[in-house]
C-alpha cells in the first residue's frame, strides 16, 4: 500500500511529501526494503530530482537493501530520458556488466529480454560480458546450461560471443561441453578463428582419441578454416605418441605446404616434437630437410637432437652432433653438457660422465644442480653413495643449494644399504637447508625400518607424515600392515588400514 501511494506522489511530481513519508518509515516502526527504495527512487526520478534518487539508490546498502534490475533501471533510464536521450545497446551492455560484477546472473539474463522487447540487438560486448560474467559467478556446469538455453532462444548470437563460450568451456576443462557445443553451433554455419581453434583443441587433445582429433582438423580445414603452427603441432605431437607416424608425417607436410613452418625456431619445435615422442630418425629427416630448405640450424637444433639422442641411450650419435655442434662454430652450453652427462649416464659410462663435468670448466660452464643430481641419482644406482656425498659436498661449495632430488637419492641409498642414523644425519641436514620432505623421501624411511623389524618407528614416520600433510600412500601403509598381521596384532592392523 505504501509503495502505491509514494508511485501515486511521483507521478504527481510530489517529491516532498515521497522524502518526508520515507524518511519518517523509523519512527513507524517500519524497515525499508529493496521495493521500497525502488518505489521512492521511481517517484524521485518522475519528479524530476535525480540528485535525491541518487542519494537515496546510495543509501540502499546502508539498510541492507540489494539494488535490482528496477532500481538501476529507473536511474539510467530517468536519467537519459530527463536529458532527451533513450538507452541504447552501449547503455544496456553496461548494465549487463554491472550485474554480473554484482554478482546477479538473472537479472543480467533478464536485460537481454528488455532489448529484445525493445527492438535493440545485444552487440559482441554484451554477450561478452554476459558470458565471462555467468562463469566467473556460477559453478560452470550451470554456466554453460544458462548460455546454452540462450543460444536456443538466440540463435543469432555473434560468432565472438560464441568464441567466448568455447574458451570459458576450454578454461574449465570441459572438454565433454566444449564437443557439444562446437557440433551444435556449426551445424549452424560457425567456423571459429584460427586462435579459438587452437584453444579448442588444446582443451580435446587431453581426453579425445587421434580419431576424432584428425576428423575435427579436417572438417575445419574443409570449412574453410585455417589452422595455425601450434594446432598443427598438438595434433603431430598426439599422433606420435599413439604410434600413428604416417599421419603425423602427412600433417608435417601440410604445415609446411601452408607455409606456416618459416623459419629455425619453428623447424626447432617440431624437431623436439618428434624427440619428445622418442622418434629420433623422424627429429634427424626435420633436421636434415630444414638446411635443404635453406634454414641454418643454431645452438637449440643441437641441443634438442643431442638431449633426444640421449635419453634413448644413443651416446655416439650424441658426441657425433656434438662435433656438428662444434663444426658449426657454437659453443656447447650448460643445457649441451648435462644432455651429454645423462647420457653418458644412461649407457652406464660414469667415469666418462665425471671427466665431461671436469672438462665444462674449459668451456667456461659451470655446473648446474641438473647436472650435479643427474651424476648424485647414477652414483647412488650405482652403489657409490661415498663419491655421491662428495659431490653434494663439492655443490654446496660452489654455491648451489641442493634440492629435494639431491638429498632423495642419497637418502634412499642409504636406506637401502640399511644405514638408517646415516639417513636421519642427512635428513637432519636437508632440513637445515630449508629443504622439505616429500612423500619418497618418507617411504625410503619406512620400507628400510619395516625390512629391519621396526615397525613403531615406521608407525611414527607415518603420523608424522600425516601431521604435516602429506598423507602416506597405500604401499607405505601396506608393508607395516603386513608386519601386525604376523605378529598377530589385527586390530591394530585393522586400524592401520582404515
Amino acid at each position: 500500500m505504501l509503495c502505491i501511494l509514494i508511485r501515486s506522489w511521483g507521478r504527481l511530481g510530489l517529491a516532498k511529501y515521497v522524502t518526508e513519508v520515507f524518511g519518517q518509515m523509523s519512527f513507524l516502526g517500519l524497515k525499508p526494503t529493496t521495493r521500497v527504495y525502488n518505489s521512492v527512487i521511481y517517484s524521485l526520478v518522475k519528479s524530476n530530482s535525480l540528485d535525491l534518487a541518487y542519494f537515496k539508490f546510495q543509501q540502499m546498502l546502508s539498510d541492507n537493501c540489494q539494488p535490482d534490475r528496477f532500481t538501476y533501471n529507473f536511474l539510467i533510464h530517468g536519467q537519459m530520458e530527463s536529458s532527451g536521450y533513450w538507452p541504447n545497446v552501449f547503455t544496456y551492455t553496461m548494465l549487463v556488466d554491472g550485474f554480473c560484477n554484482a554478482k546477479k546472473i538473472s537479472e543480467a539474463f533478464r536485460i537481454l529480454t528488455v532489448m529484445r522487447k525493445r527492438n535493440i540487438v545485444p552487440s559482441e560486448a554484451t554477450y561478452r560480458s554476459l558470458v565471462h560474467g555467468a562463469f566467473r559467478c556460477l559453478d560452470p556446469g550451470k554456466a554453460y546450461e544458462m548460455l546454452n538455453d540462450l543460444l536456443d532462444k538466440e540463435p543469432i548470437m555473434c560468432k565472438h560471443s560464441c568464441n567466448t563460450v568455447l574458451y570459458c568451456l576450454c578454461k574449465n576443462n570441459m572438454s565433454k561441453e566444449v564437443s557439444e557445443f562446437l557440433k551444435k553451433i556449426t551445424q549452424r554455419g560457425y567456423v571459429p578463428d584460427t586462435a579459438s581453434f587452437s584453444i579448442i583443441m588444446g582443451c580435446l587433445v587431453k581426453d579425445f582419441g587421434t580419431t576424432a582429433l584428425c576428423n575435427l582438423l579436417d572438417d575445419f580445414i574443409l570449412r574453410g578454416g585455417k589452422p595455425g603452427f601450434d594446432t598443427y603441432l598438438m595434433i603431430i605431437s598426439a599422433l606420435c605418441n599413439a604410434g600413428r607416424v604416417d599421419l603425423g608425417r602427412k600433417y608435417v607436410n601440410q604445415i609446411i605446404s601452408d607455409g606456416l613452418v618459416c623459419n629455425v625456431i619453428s623447424y626447432n619445435m617440431l624437431i623436439d616434437c618428434f624427440c619428445k615422442a622418442k622418434m629420433m630418425e623422424n627429429a634427424m629427416e626435420i633436421f636434415k630437410e630444414m638446411q635443404t630448405r635453406g634454414f641454418l640450424p643454431n645452438i637449440v637444433s643441437f641441443n634438442t637432437l643431442i638431449s633426444g639422442y640421449s635419453k634413448v641411450g644413443d651416446i655416439n650419435k650424441s658426441r657425433e652432433l656434438l662435433k656438428m655442434l662444434l663444426r658449426h662454430g657454437f659453443r656447447p652450453d650448460a643445457f649441451t653438457f648435462s644432455s651429454i652427462i645423462d647420457g653418458l649416464c644412461r649407457a652406464h659410462q660414469i667415469e666418462d660422465a665425471l671427466e665431461c663435468c671436469k672438462e665444462m670448466s674449459e668451456w667456461y660452464v659451470s655446473p648446474n644442480l641438473l647436472i650435479y643430481n643427474i651424476l648424485i641419482r647414477s652414483l647412488c644406482a650405482t652403489g657409490q653413495v661415498h663419491r655421491s656425498m662428495k659431490l653434494l659436498s663439492k655443490m654446496k661449495a660452489d654455491n648451489i643449494e641442493p634440492d629435494i632430488y639431491s638429498f632423495n637419492a642419497l637418502i634412499f641409498s642409504l636406506c637401502k644399504m640399511k644405514k638408517i642414523e646415516k639417513a636421519r644425519d642427512l635428513f637432519g641436514s636437508m632440513l637445515q637447508h630449508g629443504v622439505s620432505p616429500d612423500h619418497y623421501t618418507h617411504h625410503a624411511f619406512i620400507e628400510a625400518l619395516y625390512d629391519m623389524n621396526k615397525v613403531d618407528e615406521a608407525k611414527e614416520i607415518i603420523a608424522a607424515m600425516e601431521a604435516s600433510g602429506c598423507s602416506p600412500k597405500f604401499h607405505d601403509n601396506r608393508s607395516i600392515i603386513d608386519s601386525l598381521c604376523t605378529s598377530g596384532c589385527l586390530g591394530e592392523a585393522h586400524e592401520l588400514a582404515r
